[in-house]
């Protein structure tokens, strides 16, 4: 994959706002590694927790007039991560930051978009209001479950892929991935895995399932050939692995000879790392859009890859602080 090299911090500074990136509690790996890309030091800011739960954020650094990025994934626990990001935000609001950029590479509540049975919240779209309220002046974020999930927000909101790093980690693992087939576990799923078999060029196909419930899904058929073939599995995100696992029986049942599965987000939740190192795949790749333990690798039986999306969020921060176009990264 090209990655533009990274920028100069004099470059980055050339603005009369200077660049400033901080980081909450959830991911501070990634955010450290976006800051070497970028060539500027992570921001100083400290996060502590009262003795009745409550949470107080406090930079120590000025903000003033800055050009603020700050660097939170919904992960677990979730609810401690999104309010440490509105408090950290409304901080730098009072501390009269020039501009606020929530950088939310998984925005776990994209899963919840619609009203699909009675009597529940939106929480897609609430969590986007309370950002806004909360002074986010833009979102940077990557591979939401639901696309719609960015009409939700009334600030430019910059949606990252991590399509190109998924495709080029396949052409690394198999040389000859022409000859592969991308499979799609869903129909949810059919846009991203053509978009990485045209990057591929090679053959695709899609696994058509009936959904029972939230909880319980049923596979009805495959369409498409991977008798015979290497089958790359590409979705936005693994939770549980419990459809993952579906998916992988199917593709062996119907006669696929090696299986690659490539995720934006490895969530890697409950018994997640127990079926994967179970699995008869070769590997499962995720980004590091969520922190994945070494623990978790290492119970994984080696069948766990973390894939570096580091330079594309530093670019994009390039880019908007220096009003550059984001769109470029990816055509």
């Amino acid at each position: 994959m090209s990655v533009p090299h990274r920028a100069p911090a004099e470059l980055l500074n050339s603005r009369r706002s200077p660049l400033l990136v901080f980081a909450g509690q959830s991911n501070r790996p990634l955010a450290q590694a976006i800051c070497d890309h970028l060539g500027v030091p992570l921001g100083r800011s400290k996060t502590e927790k009262f003795t009745n739960d409550n949470i107080i954020v406090h930079y120590e650094e000025s903000l003033r007039e800055g050009d603020v990025f700050i660097v939170q994934t919904f992960s677990n626990p979730v609810s401690d991560s999104i309010m440490e990001l509105m408090l950290m935000i409304d901080a730098a609001k009072s501390a009269s930051a020039g501009r606020v950029t929530a950088v939310i590479p998984y925005y776990s509540y994209a899963r919840s978009d619609k009203k699909d049975s009675p009597r529940i919240s939106i929480a897609g779209r609430l969590i986007a209001d309370l950002l806004q309220e909360a002074g986010a002046d833009r979102i940077l974020t990557m591979t939401l479950h639901a696309p719609q999930v960015h009409g939700f927000f009334k600030v430019p909101v910059d949606h990252l892929s991590a399509d190109l790093v998924l495709s080029e980690h396949f052409r690394q693992c198999v040389p000859d991935a022409h000859n592969g087939v991308v499979l799609a576990p869903d129909a949810g799923s059919i846009k991203r895995a053509s978009q990485i078999a045209r990057r591929l060029d090679s053959g695709l196909a899609m696994i058509d399932k009936e959904r029972l419930s939230d909880t319980e899904v049923r596979p009805r058929a495959l369409i498409g050939d991977v008798d015979g073939k290497t089958v790359f599995i590409v979705d936005d995100e693994i939770s549980t692995a419990g459809s993952l696992v579906e998916t992988v029986n199917i593709a062996r049942s119907m006669g696929a000879k090696d299986v690659y599965v490539a995720v934006t987000h490895g969530v890697y939740s409950g018994p997640a790392i127990q079926r994967i190192a179970g699995l008869d795949v070769t590997q499962v790749a995720s980004t590091n859009t969520v922190l994945v333990p070494d623990s978790k690798v290492e119970a994984s039986n080696g069948k766990l890859a973390v894939l570096d999306v580091a330079p594309l969020f530093a670019n994009a921060i390039t880019n908007i602080h220096t009003g550059a176009s984001v769109s470029t990264l990816f055509t």
